[in-house]
């Protein structure tokens, strides 16, 4: 009888027969290979240094690892129904001194059972679309140690996220699980049982303990041996790699001055421009006859960099001039890189660079401008939150959210290198005459080399857009952005501004006040009163579910730019929001709540994301070792 037949059954009893017991056949042998788990269960010492609670997860994770190998050998999930009293029997053999199912509450058919009746392997590829199978495949089928395994748990949490419900039923592996059984099973070559995938997917180290100190006796032999003669290369070659340093720095130094003097761009980097673009190097006369010598009717925009001057070019067109301020000749790496940025790039929703212009005079010193096309309705700030009248129509703000979506998503994943933004926010969206949605303001973007699961870089940005994670570590990832554009997306809804201070001087996001309402199915709220020309309910209903996901503290929660693109542009259906943590933001009240309502005293709740979270918390939050790059 096949394992499918018995899931059917199994199903169908339980529908129309819910309070009929289930019959267990304790002399049908178990097809599960619980073996694999000897060489760390068998430690008593492991299990008695944790509570019943962390028992358990223990338990639960050495289960779904198991099943992997099952799934592996027999392309079936789960084991036949009639086998599950052996198959806990033959688990609880490891571990004879914890009492499996009464200690956890675990019943005897669960280990035969998972969610949205998926019992084979092809069924669950039939739920997912190939895309989706093909990046965890990419990102999986590797050896899981190290930085590799970031990047595999990422794309896990994407089939978790979209796919498959939160559902924290009661049985042993609910729909969280299946993602990483699949991937060790199918997706890494290496399988479950490899220490690399076992320690990333399943949070279990299968090395064998038994002769580890023979092995760290000849470890340290050699490491000591190692060290002694690399000691001795190090001496000597360091005094070598010093003179040479020394004698380029002093090189470096000498050029710098004489380009300095001969009034050259070698030095300061401003070469590299017209090496890698096809820009319009303007003259200075010509940007002064533009904007009328710098008038200040001419200004449109002010910022740290500087101001940026509306003007006209000689064939008449109108164009956007940024000029920045206190710039000097060793300055100039900032003014390179973005001109770099935003020429190495052309999209739809994206400003466009008509040119650049360099120069030093001895009255002006040092100038750097960027010419781009103008965009006569200015920025989404002003028509939200500046002296632009009237308000801002649905219809409108739905192209806004869209092209802006669109630009990020080419960012993300069209431009090579993929580009982070790194200061998303309203007054960097800007808009022309028909309201088309384009993302500007390059100063800060990072290229993000490939491979790479994140930047550690200072924090830039603007306070109430930054992501936590960015914001707190410094660890910057294509997710940074879309926290960034789910907190524009709530403030183009709203109407509310990111951040806002209370009258009791606190202060407020919008995506903590969005979530409240969301949480209390009060989700249309959001929505700004009097907004002209409303949506049909359900589609505001979705743009907010998008901004509230997009803007979760957590990033593996958050959709990637694609993603989110994609539930604008089809009727696909926003996944379950997970848990949040306590608000970033919170008064000492609502720790103190959060706290006592979860009864454990931990300050994030157990909903949610927890598995991918809690499992990879020691690869990818923990700073990520070895696989961040510095800026």
């Amino acid at each position: 009888m096949s394992v499918q037949f018995h899931h059917l059954l199994f199903f169908l009893i339980l529908t129309f027969f819910p309070s009929l017991p289930l019959a267990q056949d304790s002399n049908v042998s178990c097809p599960l290979n619980f073996t694999i788990l000897r060489p760390i269960l068998s430690n008593p010492n492991r299990l008695r240094q944790m509570n019943t609670s962390m028992e358990c997860h223990y338990i639960r994770q050495g289960l779904r690892l198991v099943l992997s190998d099952y799934l592996r050998r027999t392309g079936s999930f789960f084991p036949p129904l009639n086998s599950s009293e052996s198959c806990w029997q033959s688990y609880q053999s490891l571990v004879p001194n914890f009492d499996i199912r009464s200690s956890c509450g675990f019943e005897t058919a669960w280990i035969s059972q998972g969610c949205m009746n998926l019992a084979t392997k092809s069924e669950f590829e039939g739920l997912i679309p190939n895309t989706t199978l093909a990046d965890v495949v990419s990102n999986c089928n590797q050896s899981l140690q190290g930085s590799a395994c970031a990047s595999c748990t990422r794309s896990l949490a994407t089939v978790q996220a979209l796919y498959l419900p939160d559902n924290s039923t009661a049985n042993v592996s609910d729909c969280t699980a299946y993602p990483s059984i699949y991937a060790a099973a199918v997706a890494n070559y290496l399988g479950p049982t490899d220490e690399g995938t076992a320690s990333c997917l399943f949070s279990f180290d299968l090395s064998d303990n038994s002769t580890g100190k023979s092995k760290k006796k000849g470890v340290i032999l050699g490491v000591s041996i190692g060290v002694g003669i690399g000691l001795a290369v190090l001496i000597g070659g360091s005094w070598f790699v010093y003179r040479k340093y020394q004698d380029a720095k002093r090189r470096k130094r000498r050029d710098k001055i004489r380009n300095l003097e001969m009034g050259s761009l070698g030095g300061s980097g401003l070469g590299s421009i017209s090496e890698s673009t096809n820009l319009i190097k303007f003259t200075f006369d010509e940007i002064k006859k533009a904007t009328r010598n710098f008038s200040r009717d001419n200004i449109i925009g002010r910022g740290g960099y500087g101001n940026v001057y509306k003007g006209y070019l000689p064939d008449g067109s109108e164009v956007a001039l940024k000029r920045f301020k206190n710039c000097s000749a060793t300055g100039d790496a900032n003014f390179t890189h973005e001109v770099e940025v935003i020429a190495s790039v052309r999209h739809v929703n994206l400003v466009a660079l008509r040119g650049y212009c360099t120069a030093t005079t001895p009255l002006e010193g040092h100038q750097r401008i960027i010419v781009c096309d103008l965009m006569k309705n200015g920025s989404l700030h002003d028509h939200l939150f500046g002296s632009m009248e009237g308000r801002l129509s649905w219809p409108i703000r739905q192209k806004i959210a869209l092209g802006t979506a669109r630009g990020l998503a080419y960012l993300h994943y069209g431009a090579q290198p993929a580009i982070i933004h790194r200061d998303i926010k309203a007054s960097n969206i800007l808009l022309d005459e028909m309201f088309e949605a384009k993302v500007a303001d390059f100063g800060l973007a990072k290229f993000a080399p490939e491979g790479m699961t994140h930047l550690s870089t200072r924090v830039a940005g603007t306070m109430g857009y930054v992501a936590p994670e960015y914001a707190l570590y410094g660890q910057l990832t294509e997710r940074s952005d879309v926290y960034s554009f789910g907190v524009v997306l709530l403030e183009l809804l709203s109407g509310k501004k990111a951040l806002t201070m209370s009258e009791e001087n606190q202060p407020s996001l919008v995506a903590d006040w969005a979530w409240s309402l969301v949480k209390d199915e009060r989700t249309l709220d959001v929505i700004e009163d009097g907004m002209p020309e409303l949506g049909p309910p359900e589609v505001l209903e979705k743009y907010v579910l998008i901004a509230v996901l997009c803007s979760h503290p957590e990033l593996l929660c958050r959709p990637s730019m694609d993603q989110v693109v994609k539930m604008l542009e089809t009727d696909i259906s926003v996944p379950s929001i997970p848990e949040r943590p306590i608000p970033l933001v919170a008064l000492i009240d609502d720790i103190e709540r959060s706290i006592s309502s979860n009864g454990s005293g931990q300050l994030s709740s157990p909903a949610g994301y927890q598995m991918f979270t809690h499992e990879s918390s020691h690869h990818s939050g923990s700073k990520e070792e070895g696989t961040s790059s510095g800026s």
